[in-house]
């Protein structure tokens, strides 16, 4: 299984597990599959794992491994080969499909027209692609609870802003290159925005904090301001 990772040193405490050089969702799965057993049977000196599109990034402690012949990343990577061996010949299959609702336009989507534009296509049809996808988390990054998304049409693609905002309201969802994606907290952002949704994706007093998790899915649909402020009014009155 997964005859074709190639291990790579990665600083001096690091080593690199390369699965692919593409994007791809079959791939992604092993590495989350992977991460997750590494977590769950760690080796003396092992530490954490950082999953990311195409590699894992494994973390030890190089103290632990002396040997008079062979390296610290050598005998590391042979702990790991073992462990990967020893992973159970499971089907790959993706996490959770979660429903995220979307106001487009407006105040909440300030760039959803230049999207349009750029593709030559209107601002409910750059809303009736975004809607009718299902999107995969790759991974969570760049802030708390932040999901990297694959699957969206070329169609609707659009280049990051040339200067970027200095303040991004949380819930924002945008578009960058080939990707969306939905900012958790306010924070800054080159990416597109599009709309905003009254979804909380990062919520710190809760065990998890964030809402997703690699390997799921998102459907968004669209919803009026009415029904954006009316889901707001709910939650606060629910918190």
């Amino acid at each position: 299984m997964f005859q074709n990772i190639n291990y790579l040193s990665f600083g001096e405490a690091g080593i690199l597990l390369e699965f692919g050089s593409v994007m791809d969702k079959k791939v992604n799965l092993q590495i989350h599959k992977t991460a997750k057993w590494l977590n769950d049977h760690p080796f003396d000196g092992f530490i954490e794992t950082v999953p990311a599109y195409t590699t894992l990034t494994v973390l030890y402690n190089p103290v632990i491994f002396i040997h008079p012949n062979k390296s610290a990343f050598e005998l590391a990577v042979e702990q790991i080969k073992k462990r990967i061996e020893l992973m159970p010949e499971e089907s790959l299959t993706v996490g959770r499909t979660v429903e995220i609702p979307v106001c487009y336009g407006g105040d909440f989507g300030p760039d959803l027209e230049k999207v349009g534009e750029i593709n030559g296509l209107s601002p409910q049809e750059v809303i009736s692609i975004h809607t009718e996808e299902t999107y995969y988390v790759y991974m969570l990054g760049f802030a708390p609870g932040f999901p990297f998304l694959g699957g969206m049409a070329k169609k609707i693609a659009a280049p990051r802003l040339s200067s970027p905002r200095l303040s991004i309201p949380k819930g924002s969802v945008g578009i960058a290159g080939e990707q969306t994606g939905i900012y958790p907290i306010e924070t800054p952002g080159g990416w597109q925005l599009i709309g905003r949704t009254p979804t909380r994706l990062f919520t710190p007093e809760q065990d998890p904090p964030v809402l997703l998790q690699a390997g799921d899915q998102v459907k968004f649909y669209e919803i009026t301001l009415d029904e954006y402020h009316a889901w707001e009014a709910e939650h606060e009155h629910h918190d």
